[in-house]
Order: structure tokens, then C-alpha cells, then sequence
């Protein structure tokens, strides 16, 4: 498996693999199909974007996780959000992908980094909470456009820390 920094060319591919996601349900907040140039502006060349990398092998792409800016959250700290192939979670590849993530946080000075996920998402609030990330706020109440009402848990990371 490699980790390296995405480029605009993995747009496309980042986004097929978002949208998988997205149409499975469950383990993402988003709930409309993204295409190549909103994975690029969001995620890998955005002015708000302070890294995304990707895991891949010879299969393909695996998944992908980038930190950003947002600004409802205090200006030290990062949002972060990670795809991982269905087929493919728990091998590696998001232990890998948040170990280069945190190496960028720590030199760019991020001293937190959020990770807001659905509260039925299992998956992704187990994904977190291995690499260390703790509850710290929660919207019980975060429905989706279905009328849906699953939660939202917002986790934090203090890179400091570690």
C-alpha cells in the first residue's frame, strides 16, 4: 500500500469513490453525489484545504482522507474527513492515511482536529475513536433530508498531546 499527497488527477477517482459511498448510505454524512471538480475544490486543491492524502495499490484506490479549515471551528484546529472502499476497511489504509494526516497537523501548528460523523455510523465512530479522538460535542437531533433523525457526534484529537 502506498500513502502519498492527492492531486487534481485523483479527482475522479476520489469522487467515484465518494459517491459509492453516498449511495450505500450509512457511513457518510453527504447525501448528494459530488463530482471531480467539488472533490478537487473540497478536498485536494481548495484555498481551505491543508492536506489530503490517498491510499492505493495495485488494485486501485483504496480511500482517501483530507483536512480542512472550517470556519466554525477555533483557527488552530482542522476538519477531517476519510473514504475508505467498502470492500476494503479495516485493513490498514485509515490507520496509514491518519498517521500522514497527523504528521501534516503537527507542522502546519493544527493543535485539534475535528471529526464530526453520523451518530449511526458504527464504523466511522469506531475508525476514530481507535486513533484517539474523544467526544466533545453532539447534535442528538442531526436529521438527514429524508426527515431521518440519526445524530451527529463531533470527536476531537488534540495533537499536542501525542
Amino acid at each position: 500500500m502506498i500513502i502519498r499527497p492527492a492531486t487534481p488527477q485523483d479527482a475522479a477517482a476520489m469522487s467515484d469513490l465518494q459517491n459509492r459511498i453516498i449511495r450505500i448510505g450509512g457511513t457518510t454524512a453527504h447525501e448528494v453525489e459530488h463530482d471531480a471538480a467539488y472533490v478537487d475544490s473540497h478536498y485536494i486543491s481548495g484555498p481551505g484545504v491543508i492536506c489530503c492524502h490517498l491510499a492505493e495499490d495495485a488494485s486501485g484506490l483504496i480511500g482517501f482522507q483530507s483536512m480542512a479549515r472550517n470556519s466554525a471551528l477555533p483557527e488552530a484546529w482542522g476538519d477531517i474527513g476519510s473514504y475508505v472502499n467498502p470492500d476494503r476497511q479495516r485493513t490498514g489504509a485509515g490507520a496509514a492515511l491518519f498517521a500522514a494526516t497527523l504528521e501534516v497537523a503537527r507542522a502546519r501548528g493544527i493543535t485539534a482536529i475535528n471529526a464530526t460523523i453520523r451518530g449511526d455510523n458504527v464504523p466511522g465512530l469506531g475508525y476514530y475513536s481507535r486513533r484517539g479522538f474523544v467526544d466533545y460535542a453532539s447534535e442528538p437531533d442531526y436529521q438527514l433530508k429524508d426527515g431521518r433523525r440519526v445524530g451527529r457526534i463531533s470527536k476531537r484529537f488534540d495533537v499536542t498531546d501525542v
